[in-house]
Formats: C-alpha cells, structure tokens, sequence
C-alpha cells in the first residue's frame, strides 16, 4: 500500500500559545482551517476544513477525534472521514505571528476518494473469483456524521463473513461509493459499483439518495437495501427497506416524552426531503391518538448552518416539545444553536436521527435535555452487544467513532444478505432479496425484524459521554 502526504499551510497575526488556546473555536473567516472542538484534548471529537488540494478546488471536511496533544505547537487527529488516517496540526512561530501546518496521510483509499472527488478518473474493474457488494453511504457532506462508523462496521461484517467461506465459495469483497450527501453524485456512484460488477448494493444515505438511484438503477438488475431508518414506500422486487419507521419510533416515544416534558404541544422542525416530510405526517397522526398538538412546524435545505430564525419560531411557539428530524451535520448545528438561544430552558427535543457520533458532535452541554429514539444504542446490555462491540474496538481502536443504530443495522444488513445467498442461491436475486425480507437472526439490537413489522424501539436520554437508555420493564 502506498501512502502521500498532503500539506496546507495558514499564517495567523497572533502568538503560537493563542492559536492553540482558540484551536477549535470554530470563528469563522479561515480561523486555523475552521476547527471546531469543545476543548483540546485527547479524546475530543473535531471537524475541520482543510484545503488539500488549493483554495480553487475547495476544502475537504474531515472528522476525526484527537488523538496526542502537546502544548502549544502539535495537534494530532485520526480520523475516518472522509478516509481512514492521521492529520497532524503544526503550530509554529513565524515572525510576529503563527504558522500553522496541516500534513494529512493518504493510503490508496484516501487518494482515490480525493481523484474522483475532484474529477480524475480511477479504474475500478471487477476482480475475479471475487462476490463484490457496494456500500453507497455518505463520506462526505451533512450526513457524514452519522455514517462515520458505517464503513468500519461494513468492513468487519465482510470480514467475519469470509471468515466461515464467503459466499459460494467466494470471498466477498466490499466496495465503497461516496454520495456526498447528493442524490446526483449518489446515483453516479451507484453506476460506478453496478460498472466494478457488485450486483448488491447497501445504500446507507439519506432517502432522498437511495430513492433517486432506486429509480434510475430500476432497470440494471441490481438489488439495493436501504437498511437505516426509512420511510418506506419502495419495498418491493428487488428493492429492500430495512431499518426503523417513523410510525415505530413515535409510538414508543410521544407519550413518554410528552409526560416529561409536562405538556402536549410540539413544534416540528426537519431538513427539506422525503424523510422529514414523511416524519412529519406521521407524526401528527401519532400525536392527535396521545392527545397532542402541533403549535408549528418549519423544514430547512440539507446544508443549511443558520437556524436563528427557525429557533425564534419556536420559541415563540410556546412548545413544549421539539421534534427534530433534521440529519447529521444539519442536526449538530441546530441543536448546538437551540442550547445557546435558549431552548433547552424553555422545552424537550426528540430528535429522530440522534445517534451516537451526532451527540458527541453536539456536545456533552448543548445535548443535555435531548432524546433519541431507534432499535439500538451502544449501550444496551446483553453478551451478544458486548461481544461485538468488544470486536469492534479491537479491529479500530480506541480512537473509531462511535457505533450507532445507523452503522450497526450496516453490519446487519451484510450478514442477512449473506445469509440470503446461501439460501437461495448467488444466481437468484429476487429469491435472495425475498429470503431478506424473511431472515431472522440474533444480532447485537436482538432479533432484527423486517419493514413494517414493529421491532422494538429504545427511548435513550443523551449524557455526558453517551445515552442513558430506557429499557423494557
């Protein structure tokens, strides 16, 4: 494996001990590559944006997590998006200033990501004697935060699967497409897996991808599973819509939510797409048979960082709860936005897509007083959860994003597949795709039930450090 390493360079008119006491402050302006961490440490989550190839061919956001500090002229990152590697924050004097370096590590996986992001062509042909199987998921763009952990769950599925044989007596092998949370680039990079021969593809994206390159791969023979949290709507044939329902999550959440919060008025808030809009409908159903009001509603573009006047709507609402259905980086801003003007005093927030990587993206502080609700979270007990969470670790490290209902239902989704074909056969993709519908197996959630079957949901209260969930009785 070959590796290069990328510089950028920034010169800041303040002291070295400045640059790393603002490390993160997220001010704007280019301040140190737009860093935004809650505090410089090991351990602290950060995103910055880093111009890797010039200020023309724009900036690269990379998540990642700290990983080795020395004050006031080293930071050091591991990240995993948009790719898997170190980055490594200089902070020098330089004159009556501050120099400050990025060198960023690339293996092959990060320097294709960065060619077919900016346009060059990669060959990436078939390899014989292989079963290759595409994961369409989000490495960069809003909903990156919650996909962090979705290729290394991928990756350790595909694993543990060639470990007992593969696939009729083939090694499986994974394939990785980027969306950039875009249904045009998503359907592009869906073509591009179906051209490398992956005849399935796992699409872990927003629903506004998975829905457009459903549509336009109708005709290639492909099967695509959407195993994250869906709407439904496209189950059928070779199209397969795993993962939580709007309708399951609010069940198990609006009564609770309303009792703790001492009222019946909701305002409901979420990015502009099919998701949303469908929670939404949902939820004012759901809400009139708990005997609650919608005070409001309002939907924003993915992408959008300002939500000042939406957050002014609410709380001049009167609401006493907050659903949110907005997703990743869009969630992390307008929940970061709500605790500084104030919503946390005043109401609840559920927010539908709240996992892991996202509360830890909005911080310990400004998650305090959220919910979420979903079929799984790290935290809940059982041998089963233990054993693979313990495996995950091992395999990543201590410094992989967190595990959430959206990465686990990815390492779901491969086992059931695999399983599938075996039952029905590598050459019968509507068999395979009509034995995943039906497949039962124990997985770290419990038994994974299929579409509109209920399966059981867990209400969790964000923490300090992760969730507290509420277990059955």
């Amino acid at each position: 494996m070959s590796r290069l390493a990328l510089t950028a360079e920034q010169h800041v008119d303040a002291p070295p001990e400045a640059v790393f006491a603002l490390f993160g402050a997220g001010t704007g302006a280019g301040w140190v590559f737009d860093a935004v961490c809650d505090r410089v440490g090991v351990g602290a989550v950060v995103t910055l944006n880093a111009p890797m190839f010039g200020a023309a061919s724009g900036p690269v956001e990379i998540l990642g997590r700290i990983s080795a500090v020395r004050s006031p002229s080293r930071i050091e990152i591991r990240h995993d998006q948009p790719w898997r590697g170190r980055l490594r924050v200089h902070i020098d004097p330089n004159g009556g200033g501050t120099r400050v370096r990025l060198i960023a590590d690339l293996d092959d996986a990060g320097l294709h990501w960065l060619m077919r992001r900016r346009g060059f062509p990669v060959p990436d042909g078939p390899v014989a004697g292989t079963h290759p199987v595409g994961l369409l998921t989000s490495k960069s763009g809003s909903a990156s935060v919650f996909a962090s952990a979705t290729e290394n769950l991928a990756a350790m599925a595909v694993e543990e699967i060639n470990a007992d044989g593969g696939i009729d007596g083939r090694p499986m092998r994974l394939m990785v497409g980027d969306d950039a949370t875009d249904p045009r680039l998503g359907t592009i990079e869906a073509w591009r897996l179906v051209h490398a021969g992956c005849r399935v593809i796992m699409a872990s994206t927003t629903s506004a991808t998975f829905s457009r390159a459903a549509h336009e791969l109708r005709d290639s023979g492909v099967l695509m599973v959407q195993p994250v949290m869906n709407e439904g709507g496209l189950d059928g044939g070779l199209r397969v819509q795993l993962g939580e329902r709007p309708e399951h999550q609010l069940r198990a959440a609006a009564a609770p939510m309303m009792q703790m919060a001492g009222g019946r008025r909701w305002f409901l808030a979420g990015n502009d797409y099919v998701w949303p809009r469908a929670v939404h409908t949902t939820a004012r159903r759901v809400l009139a048979d708990d005997g609650g009001t919608v005070v409001g509603e309002n939907f924003a573009p993915l992408g959008t960082r300002d939500f000042a006047p939406l957050i002014e709507s609410v709380l001049q609402s009167g609401a006493d709860v907050v659903l949110s259905s907005f997703v990743g980086a869009d969630l992390v801003h307008f929940e970061r936005q709500c605790h500084a003007m104030g919503v946390r005093d005043r109401c609840r927030s559920l927010a539908l897509a709240l996992d892991e990587p996202t509360r830890e993206r909005i911080g310990d502080d400004a998650a305090a007083g959220m919910w979420g609700v979903s079929g799984y979270f790290e935290q809940l007990p059982g041998p089963v959860n233990e054993a693979f969470l313990q495996r995950y670790r091992t395999t990543f490290g201590q410094f992989a994003p967190p595990v959430s209902s959206i990465s686990e239902s990815v390492y779901e989704a491969m086992h059931r597949y695999a399983a599938a074909v075996r039952r029905a056969g590598a050459d019968h993709l509507g068999a395979t795709a009509r034995e995943l519908r039906n497949s039962r197996e124990d997985f770290p959630r419990g038994e994974a039930a299929v579409g509109q079957e209920p399966q059981r949901m867990f209400l969790a209260e964000a923490t300090t450090g992760g969730f507290l969930v509420d277990l059955p009785r």
